[in-house]
């Protein structure tokens, strides 16, 4: 599964930031979208998820398709609640599990597609089958055995081995497709087909798109109203293409739009001094957590490939100077392990009072001493223990501004204990084919996040085997087979074991925090910042409020932020 749900602080080509800024000039009585004709106290305005024009509704090109397409028009067969730990079912009526290599899925009587035609078992198995051509979940089939239509609304499939840990992340998360649309595509079209008429079961439709946003309409027949009890509040959703943290900011301010999910530098400052800008925590770090940003380090390089050393430039870095520099305390400080606060139950705390690292500059300069990284030549840097030079690049996309400025300190901490770290500013699409080919030594990523087990976590660090391009996994080449062996166990594990499954983490913890084969950082907050002014009961730690995730981020539809458009109020 693709969690990296971190929004950045980007500007886009100056085109397309000169026709978000006409648009928002242009705004009067009906705010963002005034010239869309949208009745402002019917529309829900969003940004901060899309960094470029809407061009494709295809469910299946993972991290390509509009803002919405799946959660808004394409829907998964369960939910999943973090924060309870709990599955709930939703194209799915139930579900239950005949023996460890049976899982038997009914689905919810009188669900339509938005062409009239009814959701039946075969539109499962058919976007199971999908992944049999070579798209992001192919991997599927490495333990699924058969997907068979054993009833009109059954699905029955066997698996060839048990992996319900990993195979609840596929149900959870991968939206469903209509057999009668999808089922004679070849692999040209289920990769490149923009689906330009998106036919889906949700909440909402298409309406229309514009260069600078995505406009949908609400689905007045969506079978959840119904079956659910939940009614979408907003009548139109239009998400404005994100241009420049200046407008996002103004058209916040100007309550323009009513949910941002952007990164923006001052916006603690905003939210202490107008109550109708809220956020969901009253005070820092203001918004929730979504996924972990660490430091991950090339094991191909000689250095960097050592332990001791890895142990070294995590003592070095002073994690408070960052988050009270560039993130003016609005993102918290990661535990060792680097497991999100509601993966806690899986943590081995007394191990990590024992073996976990925090800054500490005197103990990096002792482990560097003790490996035999010294400065012999009195330029100020250590040398390695052969005595060659020892110079370090940091690489963070250039325009992420937070993280421009974390490589920038984590640069300053290693140079105080004597590591040469020079911090690099690369175009994305750059960074993501370096790092690929191994072509990096260091970099700050935070490509997964929260979702429904910590094996994606431990999926994304330990995977093996190691590939002449690691386009999805294991970014610093680390190869350890013990760790790899746990965290396929971790996958067996049944998603009911918790007990079970944090005896394989604590193992799983005793390898990492040994060898830190990536450095934990700090928590990425779940950028939201709300409106009051058109929209109000925004999610909050008031339990008042809805517990849900305001958010428009993909892969979040599916951690329950749809409950946030049924749960918003239109203010009277």
């Amino acid at each position: 599964m693709e969690e990296g749900v971190e929004m950045r602080s980007l500007r886009l080509p100056a085109v397309l930031t000169a026709v978000v800024l006409v648009a928002t000039a242009c705004t009067g009585e009906s705010g963002a979208g005034g010239s869309g004709g949208y009745p402002r106290n019917e529309t829900l305005y969003t940004t901060g998820t899309a960094w470029g024009p809407p061009t494709n509704w295809n469910p299946i090109m993972e991290g390509n398709y509009a803002v919405g397409t799946v959660g808004l028009v394409y829907e998964p067969l369960f939910l999943f609640d973090p924060e309870e730990n709990d599955y709930t079912p939703w194209l799915a009526e139930s579900d239950e599990w005949p023996d460890e290599n049976t899982h038997v899925i009914t689905l919810r009587e009188g669900i339509e597609w938005t062409d009239g035609e009814p959701l039946v078992a075969e539109d499962v198995v058919t976007t199971l089958e999908l992944g049999h051509f070579d798209i992001h979940y192919s991997n599927i089939w490495d333990f699924v055995e058969s997907a068979e239509a054993t009833g009109e609304r059954e699905v029955t499939v066997t698996f060839s081995e048990p992996r319900p840990q990993e195979w609840m992340n596929w149900v959870a998360n991968r939206a469903i497709v209509p057999e009668h649309l999808w089922a004679d595509k070849d692999q040209a079209q289920v990769n490149d087909d923009p689906n330009a008429d998106p036919v889906g079961t949700g909440p909402y439709v298409y309406e229309n798109h514009a260069d600078d946003r995505m406009v949908w309409r609400r689905n007045d027949d969506w079978w959840g109203t119904e079956a659910l009890g939940l009614e979408m509040s907003a009548t139109y959703i239009v998400d404005i293409v994100n241009a420049s943290n200046e407008v996002t900011m103004n058209m916040l301010g100007n309550h323009e739009v009513d949910m941002s999910n952007n990164f923006l530098p001052g916006i603690d400052q905003v939210i202490e001094r107008d109550e109708t800008i809220t956020s969901y925590y009253e005070e820092p770090p203001y918004m929730r957590s979504a996924n972990t940003a660490w430091l991950i380090p090339n094991h191909e390089h000689e250095a960097l490939g050592d332990p001791e050393f890895r142990r070294a430039l995590a003592h070095a870095i002073d994690i408070d100077q960052i988050i009270s520099g560039p993130y003016t305390n609005l993102v918290e400080a990661a535990d060792p392990t680097g497991l999100l606060q509601p993966w806690d139950d899986y943590i081995d705390h007394e191990l990590v009072a024992e073996e976990g690292f925090s800054y500490d500059a005197d103990e990096a300069v002792r482990i560097l001493e003790d490996a035999g990284y010294v400065d012999e030549d009195g330029d100020g840097y250590v040398e390695t223990p052969d005595g060659e030079p020892l110079s370090l690049e940091l690489a963070v996309p250039s325009g992420w501004t937070d993280w421009m400025e974390a490589a920038n300190i984590i640069a300053g901490n290693a140079e105080e204990v004597g590591i040469d770290v020079t911090p690099a500013f690369p175009e994305q699409d750059l960074l993501i084919e370096n790092f690929r080919r191994a072509e990096f030594d260091l970099m700050i990523n935070n490509d997964r996040g929260l979702s429904n087990t910590p094996w994606t976590y431990y999926d994304f660090i330990f995977q093996l085997p190691i590939r002449d391009e690691q386009i999805t996994a294991n970014y610093a080449r680390y190869e350890n087979e013990e760790a790899w062996e746990l965290t396929e166990r971790l996958a067996a594990t049944p998603t009911d074991d918790i007990e079970g499954a944090a005896e394989i983490t604590s193992q799983i913890q005793e390898i990492f925090l040994a060898d830190l084969p990536v450095i934990p950082l700090w928590y990425n907050g779940l950028w939201s910042q709300s409106s009051n002014r058109v929209w109000t009961n925004w999610p909050s730690e008031d339990p008042d409020t809805p517990d849900s995730y305001a958010t428009m981020w993909n892969n979040l539809y599916q951690l329950g932020a749809i409950y946030t458009l049924a749960e918003i109020e239109p203010v009277e």
